[in-house]
């Protein structure tokens, strides 16, 4: 059955029209859009077919089957027969064919029925819906549908297929496909599906450069989403019936307690991945409808960050090295939980000369490795915080030493005693800016005339999503946004203003092949609060954030915002994310 041959000969479709939707076809585009082109719904085009052969006709949605049902048919015989599972609804199995005169294929979907025991209903479906329900057996919906399959013939966890209780096992790392993840030999046997299901999740997290997962519990779902360039997305819903399953699987990975569900639990375990190692930290937290879970995402084989890869370039590059190259003095990256701050102190220490100097990191946890630097993660429950092994650190004849957090009184006043005895320190802070630093460690009950002398330089920092290569689109900038972009800087002095580049164009993100949201990966937007004499003579008579900006400001310093700007208008980011940075700087809509 040739659907567009059909829509000839019952004249819906003249022979150019038919000549011209094969030509659009053979260009990858949807039979829909061709279709509709020619005043033609795809549904109505099914509808007209499928009555020929007395079968109703369907359009797929998104996506285009229910990922439990592609367990029923093999995708062999999918493919050979050209008939797909789309959905089981009132007892049936409901499937989509392409060709319902193929009596071969009729034969075997009798034969497959009578084997698992469901009736089937038939439904005409389009070529490209077919293919594309082949391509949802490969994706992560399918793969895991078929576990589901799995897992309702198996049992429950814990219970064989008839029903009965079986001993929980030790913990245990199985080797599922591609995630080969090693540990003790004990496997799991009765729970085969879903140590399949979350082996499927993490492979295709890893390959989709999610930086987390999300495991949620609710009434009627539980939803997997995957943290991609900043933002979450689900990329499936599992049925709550499995949901204690899928946890109790990734316990047992990060060797946390089974029996605890009533206190939030953190762990972690490795794998291997085509070779790469990958470390996940997991959390666990409860909730009214169950354990959330969450799984942090570190590629240990990443290439090690550099300055240049973490969004500095130009003048802030440059001052930034020089930063590095002083003898002593603190360094501070400032900003919230998941600002890219650690990245950015990895880019500092690869810049630093690791083979001549001793260079010390405390970490919580530790992250990556990185060569040449003797790397140690606190431990608080056993009294290995930050300060204790500040002070260790320095009995350690260190010259440049990385702390991964100031939190708390002890340990800003023993970085700033380090740093007043001759030692490069590095650090992060947790202020909404880099003016907010120097209050925040006063607050802390660090001295202002110890401020002042040890701090070298204080860089707030967000990031912001990147323009995928190729999928810029430049437009010219108008006056009234022009009038904006001038008020934001209108406060910097003119000195300042004449470096600037000219506002003649912005760019948004347009949807291509290779990229289908426009964006990929993040960068940071930077301020960067460099230690000078009028700073000095503010931190030591009137430390207060307002007064900081202010004379940073005279002194150059651009906000994390402007940084983002001069990178939209470099085409480094879409224009749209200068609005993410701090109030709606440019409405929707006024810029185009």
């Amino acid at each position: 059955m040739n659907l567009l041959g059909l829509l000839l000969e019952k004249g819906i479709l003249s022979p150019s029209d038919r000549a011209g939707v094969e030509a659009e076809l053979a260009k990858k585009r949807p039979l829909a859009e061709a279709l509709a082109d020619r005043g033609i719904s795809l549904a109505d085009a099914l509808s007209v077919a499928g009555q020929a052969y007395g079968i109703p006709g369907r359009v797929l949605g998104d996506p285009p089957a229910d990922q439990e049902a592609l367990g029923y048919i093999p995708i062999d015989s999918a493919r050979h027969y050209g008939f797909v599972p789309l959905d089981v609804a009132d007892g049936a199995l409901e499937v989509g064919i392409v060709d319902p005169d193929n009596i071969e294929a009729l034969d075997a979907l009798q034969f497959i029925s009578g084997q698992i025991g469901i009736p089937y209903k038939i439904f005409l479906i389009a070529k490209q819906d077919f293919d594309r329900v082949l391509d949802a057996y490969q994706n992560l919906t399918g793969e895991v549908g078929r576990a589901l399959s799995e897992f309702e013939t198996s049992g429950a966890p814990g219970e064989s297929a008839r029903g009965k209780k079986t001993a929980v096992p030790e913990p245990s790392l199985v080797g599922e496909e591609n995630l080969n993840l090693t540990g003790p030999s004990e496997t799991l046997k009765e729970d085969a599906p879903v140590t399949k299901i979350v082996s499927t999740v993490l492979r295709y997290a890893i390959e989709g450069k999610a930086s987390d997962i999300h495991v949620e519990p609710s009434p009627a779902k539980t939803r997997v989403r995957f943290r991609m360039d900043g933002e979450l997305h689900t990329s499936l819903e599992l049925p709550t019936k499995v949901h204690e399953s899928v946890v109790a699987r990734v316990k047992i990975l990060a060797q946390l307690r089974l029996d605890e569900k009533r206190k939030p639990q953190d762990g972690r375990f490795s794998a291997t991945v085509e070779g790469h190692r990958i470390d996940f930290r997991v959390s666990t937290f409860p909730t009214e409808f169950g354990e959330k879970v969450v799984m942090r995402i570190l590629d240990q084989s990443a290439t090690t960050a550099s300055l240049e890869s973490v969004g500095l370039s130009g003048e802030q590059l440059l001052r930034v090295r020089d930063m590095l190259k002083k003898p002593y003095g603190i360094i501070l990256i400032a900003g919230p939980t998941g600002s890219g701050k650690s990245t950015t102190l990895f880019a500092m220490l690869s810049e630093v000369d690791r083979e001549r100097e001793n260079v010390v990191s405390l970490e919580d946890p530790v992250e990556y490795q990185i060569p040449g630097v003797a790397q140690s993660q606190v431990r608080p429950e056993i009294g290995y915080t930050f300060a204790t092994g500040l002070r260790s650190i320095l009995r350690q004849d260190p010259d440049v030493i990385m702390v991964g957090e100031i939190r708390d009184k002890e340990t800003a006043a023993l970085a700033v005693q380090a740093a007043l005895t001759g030692h490069l320190v590095f650090s992060t802070i947790h202020t909404n800016s880099a003016a907010g630093a120097i209050p925040r460690l006063i607050d802390m009950g660090v001295d202002p005339f110890l401020i002042a002398p040890t701090l070298i330089s204080v860089i707030g920092q967000r990031l912001v999503r990147k323009l995928c290569p190729g999928a810029e689109k430049a437009f010219p900038i108008k006056d009234s946004i022009r009038l904006l972009l001038d008020r934001e800087f209108a406060d910097l002095p003119e000195a300042y203003r004449k470096k600037l580049p000219p506002f003649k164009e912005f760019f948004h993100a347009t949807p291509t092949g290779e990229c289908p949201s426009g964006v990929r990966g993040r960068t940071a937007a930077f301020e960067i609060l460099a230690m000078d004499k009028g700073l000095e003579q503010v931190i030591l008579k009137e430390p207060v954030e307002e007064k900081v900006y202010a004379v940073a400001r005279e002194a150059g310093m651009l906000t994390m915002r402007e940084d983002a700007i001069l990178k939209a208008l470099r085409g480094e980011i879409p224009f749209e994310e200068v609005n993410t940075l701090g109030g709606e700087l440019f409405p929707e809509g006024s810029e185009s």
